[in-house]
């Protein structure tokens, strides 16, 4: 072999030593960044997937057992998204003011109570959710169970709000606040769906759309209350700003 072939020779072997390096170099990382990149398809998965027609699974149970809990669903708990589990979604955003989609989307679930083991209980005590389910029930006895779980949702825009004291205990106890505080009702039993309607209330369920006052027409004639802007009216009650 004469120089110049040695040279081409040398050359090659040099490229083809050069490619294999690179192609090692990618197997590495390849393995080293698969896991990576199946957790991340996974999680992106994971976050489009909702529940919907079709869907099946323990949420979907969860959601029909919350449903039939408020009376929007009468079919099976059997993990099926079907026709009647779909409707009875609807019915429910329809009742919460959200988007009428039918499909348990993350904002439907917060309302439903829904949310992976994690909800607002985790900000107030016993004692509180205690105290907002005794005001419940005393002011919104006889009410559909929405009317209570809005009582609630009341009670707790007020402590997110300005204008009111910023604890469960201050907002219920505010000057002039509820009537209830000085009547029999007050002293009760604290009715079981109350206690439901606080959970709900707490979890993120507000049937009101961000009311902070609330009043029954027919038992009302205070003209600054009923001057207020009307969100919603359920029941006996109106819900305003």
């Amino acid at each position: 072999m004469n120089g110049k072939n040695k040279t081409i020779g040398k050359k090659f072997r040099r490229s083809w030593q050069i490619l294999m390096i690179v192609l090692l170099n990618i197997l590495i990382i390849t393995a080293v960044l698969s896991p990576f990149m199946t957790d991340m398809w996974t999680n992106s998965s994971a976050v489009e997937t909702l529940s919907k027609f079709g869907s099946r699974g323990d949420e979907v149970r969860q959601i029909q057992r919350k449903l039939k809990s408020l009376g929007l669903y009468k079919g099976n708990i059997d993990g099926i998204y079907g026709t009647a589990t779909r409707d009875a979604v609807r019915q429910f955003q329809r009742n919460c003011g959200i988007t009428v989609d039918g499909i348990a989307g993350p904002k439907t679930l917060l309302y439903l109570g829904i949310t992976g083991g994690t909800s607002g209980s985790s900000s107030y005590s016993s004692s509180d959710i205690n105290l907002l389910a005794r005001v419940i029930s005393a002011e919104a006895r006889g009410e559909s169970y929405e009317g209570q779980v809005a009582v609630g949702a009341v009670v707790l825009n007020r402590i997110e709000h300005s204008s009111f004291p910023d604890t469960m205990s201050g907002v219920i106890y505010q000057p002039g606040a509820f009537s209830c505080l000085n009547d029999s009702n007050w002293s009760q039993p604290v009715a079981a769906s109350a206690k439901k309607a606080a959970q709900d209330a707490i979890n993120g369920w507000d049937p009101t759309g961000g009311a902070i006052y609330y009043y029954n027409p027919k038992k009302t004639s205070n003209q600054w209350m009923l001057s207020r802007p009307i969100i919603k009216r359920i029941g006996n009650h109106v819900f305003c700003k």
